[in-house]
């Protein structure tokens, strides 16, 4: 009786043992990517970096996450500043900057998902950024946008103790009735833009043609002057030969008579010595001198 009393004192005093042993461990992990927030009686002490923690057993460790997270904000809504509601789906990462996990895990959360705060300032964000453009430059300026709502957001969640990774815009869109003047306005510009071009094409061809009229106009101006200036050259040339002529003439009445010569030497020298079968009442006998044979 006494030995089976023996074992179970002996059995309860190795379970208390047990039991005090994993109470007093002393040994935690940190996982890669998270701090550990160390507490004790519900106050922090102190942020355990990614590793190995030994803590005594009045203080608790949680884990803390610092990845980055995301939160989907979908259809939020604004207005511009020519009233012209839009709205657009958002995908905002984030995450807990390292210097803040205290504050973080004493006041928003305990985990590091701050997903709800994330979205009611974005869509706060969205709003006032969206308010400061006409609906043409929220359309032609997306990227600047983008830009704003970026640093509003940063601006934002700097409240929270976090930072803003990056930001995905997505179904950006208008009313119906607007985006179908868009459409329509686009459609308008397109078919100004062809007749315009048309109307270019059309004047370069006028002016091609006009080009081509005036080049072959000075082509023939030309060559009529040039012609022009070769007959007056001739004539001036001939009415100066003449001249020069006449006054031969008026100067020596030998010279008729030597041009009357001439002429008779340049007959006889293309006379072949036949006399004409007919000859008219008239006409001229060559080198027959009817005076001679008296």
């Amino acid at each position: 009786m006494q030995l089976g009393t023996r074992t179970i004192g002996y059995t309860a005093v190795a379970v208390g043992g047990l039991i005090a042993f994993f109470w007093i461990w002393p040994f935690a992990s940190v996982p890669t990517g998270s701090r550990g927030v160390v507490t004790q009686f519900g106050r922090i002490i102190k942020i355990e970096d990614e590793g190995l923690a030994v803590l005594p057993p009045w203080q608790h460790l949680r884990n803390f996450s610092i990845r980055a997270e995301t939160a989907d904000i979908d259809k939020a809504d604004g207005s511009t500043s020519d009233t012209q509601p839009v709205t657009v789906s958002l995908t905002v990462r984030y995450a807990v900057r390292v210097d803040k996990v205290g504050e973080v895990y004493e006041k928003y959360s305990h985990d590091g998902d701050l997903n709800n705060f994330v979205q009611t300032a974005s869509q706060e964000v969205f709003k006032a950024v969206t308010a400061r453009y006409t609906a043409p430059d929220l359309i032609a300026q997306r990227s600047k946008v983008s830009s704003d709502i970026y640093a509003a957001l940063q601006t934002k969640l700097d409240i929270y103790g976090a930072n803003v990774i990056n930001i995905d815009m997505r179904n950006f869109a208008f009313s119906q009735s607007y985006m179908a003047a868009i459409n329509e306005k686009v459609t308008q510009e397109q078919l100004r833009q062809a007749a315009d071009n048309k109307l270019k094409t059309v004047e370069s061809e006028q002016k091609q043609t006009v080009a081509v009229a005036e080049a072959e106009a000075a082509a023939v101006r030309k060559r009529a002057d040039g012609e022009a200036y070769a007959n007056l050259t001739i004539a001036t040339a001939q009415a100066e030969s003449l001249k020069l002529q006449n006054a031969a003439i008026a100067q020596s009445k030998d010279v008729l008579e030597l041009r009357r010569i001439e002429v008779q030497l340049a007959q006889a020298n293309k006379w072949n010595g036949v006399l004409p079968t007919a000859i008219y009442a008239g006409a001229p006998i060559p080198f027959l001198n009817t005076t001679a044979s008296k």
